[in-house]
């Protein structure tokens, strides 16, 4: 008697993802389940995922991006996950790949090469292509770390490629850049201050002027046109504005104000 086929849990966190949701949750219709853990949305994030037919979770206490997601894979019931962000799409190659995969497996975890898009154009180089991270695997085999921000996916064993591209809507705009910036920047400087990590102003600057120079020139960003310069900027900026919050957590306090007596 032939044994019933795997099964597939999709997992997603989200918070205030209408626009993209639903374009994420269509890619992966071919999964057996496909889960949403919301946390403080107010937009229709869950109403469009629940007529999507997913199943939408709420939880009111932020714990974190590695926790949460490993709290959202707790919640499947499949005997492979692929966690997934909400500005990701799985392609139609990428979706016959994963069935083969889980059908014939090669290894209890796969790595998907991300492809991503910046200001409306996909990045072939400054380092972003391809950038495989490892997302589909066995169901008890993996786990997010515990970090409040950049969480990775822990696991033993060896790890097996797929080659259809995992599509990725990071930044949409400019503004839209400048927002995650700010807030990313604050939790890698509250996480690094955490683990006893220092900084200063003088190394913010020269740790900003080497990330871009690394991604506009020596990752080759100028061939990515327009949008390669100002991922480059973006990225020196990121680097300089952690280590900048994270100095201003080992300042002295405000100063006194000098005496400015008009003579």
């Amino acid at each position: 008697m032939a044994s019933d086929p795997p099964r597939l849990s999709v997992v997603l966190i989200t918070r205030d993802e209408e626009p993209r949701i639903g374009a994420t949750l269509d890619s992966v219709a071919f999964a057996d389940e496909r889960i949403v853990l919301d946390h403080g949305s107010r937009d229709r994030t869950c109403e469009i995922a629940a007529a999507r037919g997913a199943q939408v979770h709420r939880t009111d206490v932020w714990p974190g991006f590695g926790p949460q997601k490993n709290r959202a894979v707790a919640l499947a019931t499949g005997d492979w996950i692929l966690a997934l962000d909400a500005d990701e799409q799985v392609s139609p190659a990428l979706a016959e790949e994963i069935r083969g995969a889980i059908r014939n497996p090669q290894a209890d975890v796969y790595a998907l090469p991300r492809l991503s898009r910046f200001c409306g154009r996909y990045m072939l180089h400054s380092g972003w292509w391809p950038d495989r991270v490892p997302r589909l695997f066995r169901c008890g085999k993996a786990r997010y770390s515990d970090d409040q921000v950049h969480e990775r996916l822990m696991f033993e064993g060896p790890l097996a490629r797929l080659h259809a591209p995992l599509l990725h809507d990071t930044h949409r705009s400019i503004e839209h850049a400048l927002q995650k910036m700010n807030r990313y920047t604050s939790l890698g400087a509250a996480e690094a201050w955490a683990r006893g990590k220092r900084s200063g102003i003088v190394r913010a600057f020269i740790r900003a002027v080497w990330s871009f120079l690394r991604t506009y020139i020596f990752r080759r960003g100028f061939l990515d046109g327009r949008e390669g310069l100002l991922l480059a900027i973006m990225v020196a900026e990121n680097t300089l504005y952690k280590h900048a919050k994270l100095a201003e957590r080992g300042g002295g306090g405000d100063t006194p104000p000098p005496d400015v007596r008009d003579r």
